[in-house]
């Protein structure tokens, strides 16, 4: 049986609520923009909803993947030899290390709205960094990714 060419990846995309308060800034714009005109209302509004649309886009558009032996986290590459074991985090959990139990040193790939959480130990001597927080909706199958390529 061949491998997968990807064993993981999830984007983590922004909730629909945010999409709505895009709407909600649009329409603001629109009616700030209302005392001019309605050319103006209606420009108002279409740039509103384009700004707040393209930033919830790019927030929401980080990417976890586990890919030709390594671990993409957002803008970081990191090879799967440099990182130990793995912890599942509950949401209790991700919020004790995302606050008093955070390392200044670790590298966190923090989203608010997304409640669980994976831990990797960082095992590399010369890396100062003493884990990766990183936010994800499916922690168990992440780890699972992550064990099965250091395993083969």
């Amino acid at each position: 049986m061949q491998p997968a060419a990807t064993p993981y990846e999830e984007r983590l995309t922004a909730p629909r609520s945010w999409w709505a308060i895009a709407a909600l800034v649009g329409i603001a714009g629109g009616l700030i923009m209302l005392p001019f005109g309605p050319l103006a209302l209606l420009g108002g509004l279409v740039a509103g909803v384009a700004v707040t649309a393209v930033v919830v886009s790019s927030y929401g558009a980080v990417r976890i993947r586990v890919v030709q032996g390594s671990l993409i986290a957002g803008e970081a590459r990191i090879p799967l030899t440099a990182l130990g074991e793995s912890h599942v985090m509950d949401a209790a959990e991700c919020q004790a290390w995302r606050t008093h139990k955070a390392d200044p040193r670790a590298f966190m790939l923090l989203r608010a709205y997304v409640r669980t959480g994976l831990r990797v130990e960082v095992t590399d001597p010369e890396d100062p960094t003493p884990y990766l927080y990183l936010s994800t909706r499916h922690p168990e199958r992440l780890a699972a990714a992550l064990g099965e390529v250091r395993a083969s």
